[in-house]
């Protein structure tokens, strides 16, 4: 039995830092972080005039920061900094629950894209059960929330059934449906951490999930429970179009 425990541990994905020094290390062009009065979230750049994220990350004075990787630093170029112009919540969203939650912010002024800013796809097709997938976040230096968070960090994580989801969270499985995507490893909490709320996982450059719950931290392979993407697509396109 120890034998089988320490194969796992061994096998566990770990977080990677971020390092700018690092040829190899990598920040999701996608990314952007939204720095609010309150708490920030992660969102993502899926149109030059639109960021997704959590409908909970609905936030005082919002603004929106791309081609940033460590939001504690004063000096850090490349950075673009916008205002919004609305926030438009999914209207099935309900904050008494996790589905649904789905957030669309339309930027006052078009992203420039270049070699730190991009977009990300949304999906076409569903994404297969073990496929391996990036999730991003940033982490704080000494779970100290009250200072920026200061290391971005990518996990790479899969894709489990929705049925293993359940055996994670006995207590929520009838909240986990058939809009939500599971990514991590069962049973899942091991360590405890500070990170940003609202990680997108983003599987072959494709956005597939928003977290909208996790108890543990996804940067440590803890299960976290995302929004499936591919199911509010309509909803993210015709609303990019009428608005």
């Amino acid at each position: 039995m120890k034998s089988v425990l320490f194969w796992v541990v061994l096998n566990l994905p770990s977080a990677l830092a971020f390092d700018p020094e690092d040829p190899d290390s990598f920040a999701p062009r996608y990314l952007a972080y939204l720095k609010s009065d309150y708490l920030p979230c992660v969102g993502v750049l899926i149109h030059p005039l639109w960021v997704i994220t959590a409908a909970n990350c609905n936030l005082p004075n919002l603004q929106v920061k791309l081609g940033i990787t460590n939001p504690s630093s004063l000096t850090e170029q490349n950075v673009q900094v916008v205002s919004y112009e609305k926030m438009i919540i999914h209207p099935y969203f309900l904050v008494t629950s996790i589905e649904h939650n789905l957030m669309l912010i339309k930027l006052t002024s078009y992203i420039k894209v270049n070699d730190y800013v991009n977009l990300v796809s949304l999906p076409k097709a569903p994404v297969p059960e073990h496929t391996m997938c990036t999730v991003s976040t940033w982490g704080y230096s000494f779970c100290d929330i009250s200072k920026e968070p200061n290391s971005l960090q990518n996990g790479n994580v899969s894709v489990i059934s929705n049925t293993r989801c359940q055996d994670a969270y006995q207590r929520h499985h009838k909240s986990i449906t058939k809009s939500m995507l599971c990514l991590g490893i069962v049973p899942g909490r091991r360590q405890p951490c500070k990170e940003v709320t609202s990680a997108p996982a983003v599987c072959n450059e494709v956005l597939q999930g928003i977290l909208t719950f996790a108890d543990g931290c996804v940067l440590r392979a803890d299960v976290g429970i995302y929004t499936k993407i591919l199911n509010y697509v309509p909803w993210i396109e015709n609303t990019i179009r009428n608005n």
